[in-house]
């Protein structure tokens, strides 16, 4: 009877491993010559202007529409749609460069945000923002 021989798979690792260590010391011996990068950080003078106050427009639950001016400090007032475009043109040709802000009810359709952006669009209003209340 004849024995059949079953052929042994197997890798020679040796030469792989002499390859492994001769890049390790070439990396080890070139490391030291390489400078890290230097990165530029661009430096902030100081503004003489404080940043402008925000216009903020509140949008309840219920619908109704109140104008808050905090760079003058006066308490919220309440407006309708049309009387909100003409009053913040009006503010905005004051004070061109004052942002505004919009903070709406949660519970407030996105539609109805989007309608009011619309809105301060059409005023010329280039300064629009989200109000946000952060997470506890």
């Amino acid at each position: 009877m004849a024995r059949v021989r079953k052929q042994v798979a197997q890798i020679n690792v040796v030469p792989m491993i002499d390859v492994m260590l001769v890049l390790l010391v070439i990396f080890m011996v070139t490391a030291p010559f390489i400078n890290p990068a230097q990165v530029e950080l661009p430096s902030v003078g100081k503004t003489s202007q404080t940043p402008a106050q925000p216009l903020e427009v509140i949008i309840k639950a219920s619908g109704d529409y109140l104008l808050k001016n905090r760079a003058t400090g006066e308490t919220e007032r309440g407006v309708t749609q049309r009387e909100l475009a003409a009053a913040l043109a009006e503010l905005h040709r004051t004070a061109p460069d004052q942002p505004v802000v919009i903070a709406a009810d949660k519970s407030v359709r996105y539609e109805e945000v989007m309608h009011t952006m619309t809105l301060l669009q059409k005023a010329q209003i280039t300064r629009i923002g989200l109000l946000a209340r952060p997470a506890p």
